[in-house]
């Protein structure tokens, strides 16, 4: 159903032609760019096909060349990711970077406008994720130099075929001004709507530094998040981030109906469920974030 939607919204592009109104077409393919990065995660997990060369093929399709994204670099930080999540030495999701994710961080920061960023981060938080969709493609590109991606050369193919076919067909659709806030509109709420729907997986939940069992690793540093069948589409099952983790080759559709088990197994042995709605589980997040910026936005730190 998504590709069927990405190839209409594609044929609507061609024939819409240069006019303002593909503004709303570019807010769209984000839209699907992002659910297509859903279904690139659950092959990944193994979720979809049984066999790995299946799986690996479909994956570099749907992310490399279908959203411009490196599947083999995303796989190999999406791993280390799940064997430790929230862990501030081998989670790669909170190591150092633009947000502070620690209080450790946070002072670590060196030069005003650094940390001024991380003193402020929870005020520029959404505002940044405008900026992840580029992020991610940078990141993906540069993984392609480095060691640990499989198949570069077919990576590298397939991501500029991407790039390619997408500049082509917005500069040879769009007048030049038009094809830049295609470009902008498209890449901002792509990364936005990315962003949106990792952010309340794990941040804001406890970090851990010493190593735990595997039950309550990926149960104290995963928050669910509630809400109706829209909520499920919306951030592709990855509201049932606690069941996810515990079977991460589970397909999404069947972890609401683990849910109830799990929780009720963690009540019976004194496990903490963390269980929020949508908008709460966004500010505790930014609750976090701000607290962590406390220690630049004192007069002593800022002295110092």
């Amino acid at each position: 159903m998504t590709l069927s939607l990405l190839g209409g919204t594609i044929a609507g592009f061609f024939l819409l032609g240069d006019s303002w109104l593909q503004i709303v077409l570019a807010a769209i393919l984000a839209v699907l760019f992002t659910q297509i990065a859903f279904l690139a995660h659950d092959v990944g997990h193994r979720q979809v096909f049984t066999s790995r060369r299946t799986a690996q093929i479909v994956g570099l399709l749907l992310a490399d060349a279908g959203i411009g994204l490196s599947y083999g670099w995303w796989i190999g930080k999406h791993t280390r990711h799940h064997a430790n999540p929230n862990h501030v030495d081998d989670d790669p999701d909170v190591g150092v970077g633009v947000i502070a994710w620690s209080e450790e961080h946070a002072r670590e920061r060196r030069g005003v406008a650094g940390r001024a960023l991380a003193g402020w981060q929870a005020f520029l938080f959404f505002p940044l994720l405008l900026l992840e969709g580029l992020n991610l493609y940078v990141s993906g590109i540069r993984a392609l130099w480095q060691r640990g991606v499989k198949h570069k050369g077919l990576e590298a193919l397939l991501l500029g075929l991407h790039t390619a076919a997408c500049l082509s067909a917005v500069f040879l659709v769009l007048s030049p001004g038009k094809a830049l806030v295609f470009l902008a509109v498209h890449q901002g709420i792509f990364g936005f709507y990315m962003g949106c729907s990792f952010a309340p997986n794990h941040k804001g939940m406890p970090l851990l530094e010493e190593k735990m069992d595997f039950l309550r690793k990926q149960v104290l540093t995963s928050r669910n998040v509630r809400g109706s069948w829209f909520v499920d589409h919306a951030l592709g099952g990855l509201n049932y981030q606690i069941e996810h983790h515990l079977f991460p080759s589970m397909p999404m559709p069947n972890l609401r109906r683990a849910k109830p088990l799990v929780q009720a197994f963690c009540d019976e042995h004194g496990i903490p469920y963390h269980d929020a709605g949508l908008f709460r589980s966004y500010r505790e997040v930014l609750t976090y974030l701000h607290q962590v910026g406390a220690c630049l936005r004192s007069p002593q730190s800022t002295n110092s």
